[in-house]
């Protein structure tokens, strides 16, 4: 038998032969040249076009601003949008409960009053933000009426005491709440989720990992929109809330003077300059604001720790932007050393599966350009000297809380005084009984209920997002596309498609008795490239259309692992060879790489894109463009049959690739589909995200738009199919029959229920093969063999 004549291919069934040798390069390709390992390459590619995009997102941000200078007003009015997209980019979007009154925290045996001065008091107050969620930390009373009110914020790994001088840690001429209170000012001094990896886990389980809390919260929050920033933005608003609401409380506390409110000031260092920085952004009813140790160029942010990594943010806001919210009202940068992070807590045994991260005391000429950028974004309005930049001499940091900055601060917020009043710190140290370290633990367990509850809650919002009512095919296909463009364009993220020549390139890389097998490399954007192996079945006869399944390896695989043989090479026991067991069918076979390998090198990818707005999906989703460009052109396929079978982080790519990619003409995710927010969320399984090193995996507000059913009905009316091994430690079977039972119901209604299928079988996370290759021969139309 000879086949692919048509292509100056003669092959016989046993191997090349002779007179019709193989050639080494496809038909209207080039050579492939390149050696060494594509995989790695491919990720440098991509790690090099998210650098020049992260550079060129400073340029790129005047497009979302439409800044009006005519006056203050309109000023306001023009960046209210702008207002708002922070807000959502931050996840401070719950409502807030009304803060009538702050409450003590004490009992029969811890008093609230924590410590008493001659100039002040200090109490132990917390105030309520959501349900079930309060901000808590300490109450600097002035003896007599407070001329203004300041919220102070002290870094992630401060606490209240520490602003105080009531617990070691900051040198006297640092704790300015305390400066400030001595000074008159009513002070309320949060405390903020620390850095410590203490509690993040779950005792019951008994599973911990070293993430910070900081990270514990971010990863479960991320999921549905929410952030630790925002978290603890509606925690200093809620106080504001109340230092601008009506006279409350007993005693010397009035935050306002009868019908005359005092100016409220903010003040952050470190973490909580961050803190400070987005919540007077967010809201102008704060007059002053101190950022120490945190302003700076955010275009490194991916190096930063995870709990600050905000999607989209870059693609609209910088610092300078952010500042620019803050215009007309007075900011005071401060440029004072941190604490250098090098990474999370260190790994040891029963704790591990943080992300990397580090951060240190920014240099001052970047901080002095941001500054500047920041003064240049809102020159139109003519008015200087709103923000101002305090640092040593030559540039080199000071404080935290020196002098010069504590008396603008003070200036700005109308005192009047000549010289700082100093005291000596309380002594004594903290009252019996009174544990920060309690409070900290019970700050981190609201946020983790808080959330825990949004996810229990989720179903609920996606049902109202996408409801799924349509009951016909017409009317899906109707109905569908506005939920594919925000899958696309506000959760995974969107690159433009690839216009440009793919070039393609290939090699002859395999000879088998059945088919023959080429590497295809394929240019996506400058720097970014699609690479797989092509299976060619040795058959395929001269002007034969063949139908096309695209079989999609998982986490740290390459394309060779779909095709090993050898039930000894490290891939077998995943993949079965099921690329090449379908070629050996007569199907057409592309086995792409997808990025997804190097551990943090191609996690660091998901870093760069996120604050694009942009994902490692957004990338492959280019890459699965181009290849079914490619593909669709070939004289051996025809470009209506060509199916998705992944598995794994595959099978991932299964659930989102082909429900935007409609020229995938059906679907199968093996050994990936379940209950997918709540494996990302929950903290009450063992099978969670959150107890892993896949740090990449929460995706921005998925929770509360998709999950794999809503994901399935956006590849519906085209078939969809699950493949489940009942000892796959992917998930419990109950959750993939759960959430699957919603796919099924939803073919149900279109009248296409023989569209879809599951198969349970007994084995673990693996290619079966069974159920699976007979779905293909059915929808695509290709005769089983005898």
């Amino acid at each position: 038998m000879v086949g692919l004549l048509g292509l100056g291919l003669g092959l016989s069934g046993s191997g090349l032969v002779r007179a019709h040798a193989q050639p080494p390069v496809l038909p209207g390709t080039q050579s492939l040249t390149e050696t060494g390992d594509l995989s790695a390459q491919m990720v440098a590619g991509i790690d090099r076009m998210l650098m020049r995009e992260l550079e060129r997102s400073v340029s790129a941000r005047a497009q979302y601003w439409r800044r009006d200078f005519s006056s203050v007003a309109a000023y306001e009015q023009s960046v209210a949008p702008n207002r708002e997209r922070l807000r959502r980019c931050l996840g401070a979007v719950d409502p807030r409960l009304p803060v009538n009154e702050l409450e003590w925290v004490g009992g029969t045996s811890t008093p609230y009053i924590v410590a008493e001065r001659p100039q002040y008091r200090v109490l132990a107050v917390r105030w309520p933000v959501f349900e079930g969620v309060f901000g808590e930390g300490l109450l600097l009373e002035p003896a007599g009426k407070a001329f203004a009110a300041v919220v102070a914020l002290p870094d992630a790994d401060q606490t209240p005491e520490m602003l105080v001088g009531l617990m070691p840690g900051l040198p006297a001429e640092s704790q300015f709440a305390r400066l400030l209170a001595e000074q008159g000012c009513l002070v309320l001094v949060p405390v903020l989720i620390d850095r410590r990896d203490t509690w993040s886990g779950n005792e019951k389980l008994n599973r911990f990992t070293n993430q910070p809390h900081r990270e514990w919260i971010y990863r479960q929050a991320f999921e549905l929109g929410r952030h630790i920033i925002g978290y603890e933005v509606q925690k200093v608003l809620a106080a504001v809330d109340w230092l601008t609401g009506p006279a409350s409380g007993q005693g010397r506390v009035q935050p306002r003077q009868g019908t005359t409110r005092v100016p409220v000031g903010l003040m952050g260092y470190g973490e909580g300059g961050l803190i400070a920085l987005c919540a007077a952004a967010l809201d102008t009813r704060i007059a002053v604001t101190v950022v120490s140790g945190y302003f700076d160029s955010r275009q490194q942010l991916w190096r930063e720790p995870i709990y600050r990594n905000v999607f989209g943010l870059l693609r609209e806001f910088g610092d300078a932007e952010i500042a620019s919210l803050i215009f007309p009202r007075r900011l005071i940068i401060e440029h004072s050393p941190v604490l250098t992070i090098t990474g999370p807590p260190p790994v040891r045994s029963g704790r591990r599966g943080a992300a990397p991260g580090q951060w240190q005391t920014p240099e001052h000429n970047s901080i002095d350009a941001e500054v500047r950028r920041a003064e240049e974004l809102v020159a139109g309005l003519g008015r200087a000297g709103w923000i101002d930049l305090i640092n040593g001499a030559e540039g080199m940091p000071i404080g935290p809380g020196a002098e010069r900055t504590l008396r603008q601060l003070l200036q700005g917020l109308g005192w009047t005084g000549s010289e700082l009043r100093t005291g000596a710190a309380p002594t004594g140290g903290l009252p019996a009984g009174f544990d920060p370290d309690a409070r900290q633990k019970r700050q981190l367990a609201e946020l983790v209920a808080h959330t825990q509850r949004l996810l229990r809650q989720a179903e609920q919002v996606r049902a109202g997002f996408m409801p799924g009512r349509a009951r016909s095919i017409d009317e899906w296909l109707s109905e569908q596309k506005p939920f594919k463009d925000i899958l696309w364009n506000e959760v995974i993220g969107r690159f433009p498609s690839p216009t440009g020549p793919a070039n393609a390139r290939s090699r002859l890389s395999y000879d088998r008795p059945k088919w023959v097998g080429y590497d295809v490399v394929l240019d996506v954007w400058p720097d970014v490239f699609a690479w797989g192996v092509l299976l060619l079945p040795k058959d395929l006869q001269p002007g034969e259309r063949r139908p096309v399944v695209v079989c999609q390896h998982g986490l740290e695989g390459l394309p060779a692992d779909t095709l090993a043989e050898d039930p000894q090479a490290a891939g077998y026991r995943a993949y079965k060879a099921f690329a090449a067991r379908l070629a050996e069918r007569g199907f057409v076979v592309f086995a792409p790489h997808n990025p997804y390998r190097g551990g943090d090198a191609f996690r660091v990818l998901q870093r760069k894109a996120n604050p694009l707005g942009r994902s490692l999906f957004s990338v492959i989703l280019g890459q699965h463009e181009r290849l079914l460009d490619w593909l669709s052109a070939q004289p051996f396929v025809d470009p209506t049959r060509i199916g998705f079978y992944g598995l794994s982080y595959g099978g991932k790519t299964a659930m989102r690739v082909p429900a935007l990619l409609d020229r995938y003409c059906l679907s199968i995710c093996s050994a990936d589909f379940n209950e997918w927010i709540l494996k990302n969320v929950t903290v009450d399984s063992g099978y969670s995200y959150m107890f892993t090193g896949e740090y990449e995996m929460p995706e921005w507000n998925l929770g509360h738009t998709f999950n794999y059913a809503e994901m399935a009905m956006l590849i519906a009316p085209r078939p969809f199919m699950v493949e489940r091994g009942h000892d796959d430690g992917v998930a419990p079977d109950e959750w993939v029959a759960y959430e699957y039972a919603k796919v099924r119901r939803f073919y149900d209604r279109l009248g296409i229920g023989g569209r879809t299928e599951i198969e349970f079988f007994n084995g673990p996370h693996t290619i079966h093969g069974v159920g699976t290759f007979k779905f293909l021969h059915k929808h695509l139309n290709w005769p089983e063999p005898p």
